[in-house]
């Protein structure tokens, strides 16, 4: 090219992309990066103050709490069912325990008439007639309830649900299905047969079970 164009010497300038775009783009990113930031910490300090934050958290914990103690008490609840129906379930019925009725008042007849009661309602009756004299007018109460020790929690529990008010007391013999009822100068009746089978359901049914509440978190 010639005249006023024309380009003279041995160096030639260089082409370069103008500076303002970049800086443009620089700017445009670093202004999205900042309100990013600020809308995001906004947030947070929303969450902070309206108490969201403290919710899920004790929301977290509460489930947590509830996880942890649910089988726990789950666990508990059985196995106390388990032992009460297998400590009714040692038991033994009427029918499985001989009663020695010993009278041990002034009154005559009284031995064996309540024999007679206790056998119409399925007990084993033994020996029937006066107390020994360690016992006779000498219990004050309606009577007492005699046997050896292993009948405390089995043959004597039974027995006493036909005579409230009885005193229980065991001694050193060994049959435990063979226990006394010994007639005190205060016995009037045995219990009403209604209530007395009310009574014996009641102890030889499953007891309710212990209700296990979980740990405070």
């Amino acid at each position: 090219m010639g005249g006023q164009y024309r380009i003279t010497g041995d160096k030639y300038p260089r082409m370069r992309r103008p500076r303002g775009r970049r800086r443009l783009v620089f700017l445009v990113v670093a202004s999205v990066t900042a309100l990013g930031l600020i809308g995001w910490g906004t947030l947070q300090l929303i969450d902070v103050f309206t108490g969201k934050g403290d919710k899920a958290t004790a929301a977290g914990a509460k489930d947590d709490c509830t996880s942890k103690a649910g089988p726990s008490a789950k666990a508990t609840t059985a196995s106390t069912a388990t032992t009460a129906s297998t400590a009714a379930g040692t038991l033994p019925r009427p029918g499985q325990i001989t009663v020695n009725v010993l009278n041990a008042t002034p009154r005559s007849g009284l031995a064996k008439q309540t024999a007679d009661e206790l056998k119409k309602r399925g007990f084993r009756i033994g020996d029937v007639g006066n107390a020994t004299a360690t016992y006779d007018k000498k219990v004050n109460g309606a009577g007492i309830l005699l046997g050896a020790k292993g009948a405390a929690q089995a043959a004597l529990p039974v027995l006493g649900t036909q005579l409230s008010g009885a005193e229980v007391k065991t001694d050193g013999r060994a049959q435990a299905d063979r226990v006394d009822l010994i007639i005190g100068t205060s016995f009037k009746s045995l219990t009403k047969k209604e209530d007395a089978d009310k009574a014996l359901a009641t102890l030889s049914g499953p007891q309710p079970a212990a209700s296990a509440s979980p740990k405070n978190c």
